[in-house]
């Protein structure tokens, strides 16, 4: 029934969260898409939690393992997914008997509110109370008094790597669980076989999209040496046809930065570029002519740092913003071991036709 609910609302509520978030409407009816499949999900989920039976050492007798819900389960999300990670985590919770107190971003709460009126609504109608799906809004204190609780069983957070280990550490000090979902700095490694077609398209994708504004947005790119030239004056050429306009505006594929705060995010990561002599190709500026002066749209940008050590403070920080850095490199082994060598996670990926 949540599932049917939320469906039904689905493009208001996207339009809320292209309005609040400041994303594009595409990608705020994807993000409500995404709460509607994992409820979906979760139905099925909900009938394999099975327990098992295990023999005794015992004659006659056997050992029946019991899978318990863990009481109540606090999730404190980001606001790049206002909806889509509440949902993630209140369709599983729910499908394993447990009550969920949800704590957004502060900066997003006309989207916990509507989703969760909705839900709230659900669950009455169902004879469960509504506040089995509750929700705090507000800035640090409430999230920091989930964090603390002993009644939380366990937190979920999404957000960045800085909070997360102090969420984690708070949590763990009272031997409570906790799911992180932090940070990312994501590389794409373009090989000399690699389908240009397919691969420039991902690329810009990956780095334009959401305005750089998700944890698997692509940050990195790595070139080998002899498609790099061709590789950038294609990539630039799709960066010079994104046009940022109204969110709300079906035709528009290029939205605002959420905020002020990623506005200062965005400038300050440009002005590093320019100190270290970084090669910006494209990009590196805030719009300022009219409309566009009165919102936080920026420039997508590229740019080439002089320096490929990956202990770099622009490579191993994740740049919350529409912002490309490439480098180039004559094998395999060297691309990999940049990959790896940040301390993010999320997501990175080779294009090329002849490896696994």
């Amino acid at each position: 029934m949540i599932m049917l609910n939320i469906s039904l609302q689905r493009d208001e509520l996207g339009a809320l969260v292209s309005l609040e978030m400041g994303k594009i409407k595409t990608e705020g009816v994807g993000e409500v898409q995404e709460f509607i499949d994992i409820c979906d999900y979760g139905v099925g989920l909900s009938r394999m939690m099975n327990g098992n039976v295990v023999a005794s050492e015992r004659p006659g007798h056997s050992i029946l393992e019991v899978p318990n819900p863990l009481g109540v389960v606090a999730v404190l999300s980001a606001f790049n997914f206002p909806v889509a990670v509440y949902g993630w985590n209140l369709a599983l919770s729910l499908a394993a008997g447990n009550a969920t107190i949800w704590k957004p971003s502060p900066s997003t709460p006309l989207c916990s509110i509507a989703v969760t009126k909705i839900v709230a609504r659900v669950l009455e109608e169902n004879g469960i109370p509504g506040a089995v799906a509750g929700l705090v809004t507000g800035g640090k204190e409430p999230g920091v008094a989930l964090a603390e609780s002993r009644d939380i069983e366990l937190v979920s957070f999404t957000g960045s790597e800085h909070i997360g280990r102090i969420v984690g550490k708070t949590v763990m000090s009272r031997f409570g669980k906790t799911i992180l979902e932090l940070g990312g700095n994501n590389a794409s490694i373009v090989m000399a076989d690699a389908d240009l077609s397919l691969a420039v398209p991902s690329v810009f994708f990956g780095a334009v999209g959401t305005a750089g504004q998700r944890c698997t947005s692509t940050r990195r790119l790595y070139l080998q040496r002899s498609i790099a030239s061709e590789f950038l004056e294609r990539l630039q050429k799709l960066y010079s046809t994104i046009k940022p306009a109204d969110p709300l505006v079906e035709s528009t594929l290029l939205g605002p930065l959420h905020s002020s705060t990623a506005l200062n995010t965005y400038n300050n990561a440009i002005n590093h570029l320019r100190s270290i002599s970084a090669d910006i190709l494209t990009g590196g500026n805030r719009y300022t002519e009219a409309p566009l002066d009165a919102g936080n749209f920026v420039e997508p940008t590229i740019a080439i740092p002089k320096s490929t050590d990956p202990k770099d403070q622009i490579w191993s920080t994740e740049i919350f913003a529409p912002i490309l850095n490439a480098a180039v490199f004559d094998d395999l082994e060297e691309a990999i071991a940049w990959n790896n060598a940040v301390p993010q996670g999320s997501g990175s990926g080779p294009a090329d036709q002849t490896r696994a």
